[in-house]
């Protein structure tokens, strides 16, 4: 089956800065990848090539069997984007904002409410279609901008930051249409910096620092090659927190600071000498995709 994604040695820089570095990735149909980075990974800029809005500076990509930019326009026709800020006319109903859409987007008039009354179906919001956009909440005018990406069915469904700023109910209410819209084949492209939101919903996941990938996997393979399956966390003062970090450090335990506390991963490997030198653990947990990510970046996406 051919990739939703490929991308092979992409490099795009602005003046002298390098934002994407020889990018060689592959995203299969049907699935969800989730991409992951501190500010300034190339998120958003791989997300832009993708669409032809940023053109590479060299190497190659498809979307959908098509070379972009090249064929940006083929792509287009059978893609869906939610951007990361709220672009709506807040002045339009919810409908009206669909219609005006779907126009511009060469949906037959004929087909036009059709079109709409899906979209408005599967993000859940026929009962406040009439709504001006700006009596919306934050959460049903994210849905809303789901709906106008998934006029007409798109193939791939490229998602930036879907969730930021949204409350936990509403994020799992779009979590929810974004696990149905995959369930029916689409694939998915999504950035994020919720970290249970790539564990929710992506099959794979990339983690990106400085515009490369530092690593790719599926969540549950990256926790074993990175993190392991426990992690035990000492409290304490600035000395034993050091004192914490100079002896996993001297054992190669991957370990990370969490605020007051150190936490060393791997802890099913401890070899007893350094649980002993560490002594008592103040807790004890599963790893996290977080724990993975500050290992990778140094960096934290809270």
């Amino acid at each position: 089956m051919t990739p939703a994604v490929r991308l092979r040695a992409v490099v795009k820089t602005y003046g002298e800065r390098a934002v994407v570095r020889g990018l060689d990735l592959e995203v299969r149909a049907g699935t969800c990848l989730g991409l992951l980075g501190p500010n300034g990974a190339g998120k958003s800029t791989l997300l832009r090539m993708l669409t032809g809005q940023t053109t590479a500076d060299s190497g190659e990509i498809e979307v959908l069997g098509h070379p972009v930019p090249e064929r940006a326009r083929q792509v287009k026709a059978r893609l869906g984007v939610v951007p990361q800020h709220d672009d709506l006319d807040g002045e339009l109903s919810a409908r009206q904002n669909l219609e005006f859409f779907a126009r511009l987007g060469g949906v037959p008039r004929k087909r036009l409410t059709g079109v709409v009354d899906h979209a408005l179906a599967l993000t859940r919001l026929r009962d406040r279609a009439g709504d001006r956009v700006e009596k919306l909440s934050g959460g049903m005018r994210r849905r809303l901008q789901l709906a106008r990406a998934v006029l007409g069915d798109p193939e791939l469904l490229l998602l930036d930051e879907p969730t930021v700023g949204l409350d936990p109910q509403v994020r799992q209410e779009l979590w929810e249409l974004v696990d149905d819209l995959r369930s029916r084949g689409t694939s998915v492209v999504m950035t994020t910096h919720y970290i249970e939101e790539a564990a929710r919903l992506a099959d794979d996941v990339v983690v990106l620092r400085r515009g490369e990938i530092v690593a790719t996997g599926t969540p549950a393979e990256l926790l074993v090659e990175h993190a392991g399956a426990q992690a035990v966390e000492y409290l304490g003062d600035a000395r034993r927190r050091a004192e914490v970090v100079e002896i996993a450090g001297r054992a190669g335990l991957p370990h990370r600071q969490t605020g007051m506390a150190v936490s060393v991963l791997r802890a099913e490997e401890v070899p007893p000498g350094v649980a002993d030198e560490l002594g008592p653990a103040d807790v004890r947990r599963p790893t996290s995709l977080e724990d993975v990510f500050v290992v990778l970046t140094g960096e934290s996406l809270t």
